[in-house]
């Protein structure tokens, strides 16, 4: 009678949730990339996910992560068939984070070798399909040595990072407007989440730290 009891209860449960099926006429649908193949091609060749696309990720971390950004980051697209490696950099003050762990990287015999660098900070959250918006950027744009997300100052009155205008004569790291949709070339950039080539990191001619 127990078992009786609870199966009706179930079953009374679940007829409150009836789904209600409209009639309707189907057909088989090829799918949306194959629905304009001509289009799907060219974003594969435009993002460059053809060709070795590996990925060091650093983040200078506190002790924890806030929900809604462990989230982010966990839904955050790769490439497919790609190697990315990542690496918490935890209570340190952020330049010295990067610092040190970059220089583990350079050190390692494989890691050194690969093709990016992803910073991505610990109170960032970036769109879902953000890391392959940069790659094709990157792909489209050999160079430049570094493209990053737009974000902003925290607070009231928030600037974009978007450090200096480069076309000025005079060296200046005035906030630049962003330009909606396109890339705005900048003399300094934040670094909460950017894509770097791993061979600027190789030149002599860059400063330590």
């Amino acid at each position: 009678m127990l078992f009786l009891s609870k199966l009706v209860r179930i079953l009374n449960y679940t007829n409150k949730f009836k789904i209600n099926m409209q009639p309707q006429i189907i057909s088989y649908d090829a799918g949306r990339h194959n629905a304009d193949l001509a289009k799907s091609a060219s974003r594969v060749i435009q993002g460059g996910s053809w060709k070795k696309q590996r990925i060091v990720l650093i983040i200078p971390a506190a002790n924890s992560i806030a929900t809604k950004v462990y989230l982010s980051h966990l839904n955050m697209i790769f490439p497919p068939n790609q190697a990315v490696v990542r690496f918490a950099a935890v209570g340190m003050e952020v330049g010295e984070a990067y610092s040190q762990t970059l220089e583990m990287v350079l050190s390692h015999p494989e890691l050194s070798q690969w093709e990016y660098l992803l910073t991505l900070e610990h109170d960032n959250i970036p769109p879902p399909d953000g890391v392959l918006k940069l790659l094709e950027r990157m792909e489209a744009r050999p160079e430049l040595s570094c493209v990053g997300g737009l974000y902003w100052t925290k607070g009231e009155g928030g600037v974009p990072q978007i450090w200096g205008d480069p076309k000025d004569p005079n060296l200046n790291f005035r906030p630049q407007p962003p330009v909606s949709g396109e890339l705005v070339e900048c003399c300094g950039t934040g670094m909460g989440f950017n894509l770097w080539r791993m061979n600027m990191f190789k030149d002599t001619a860059l400063r330590r730290p």
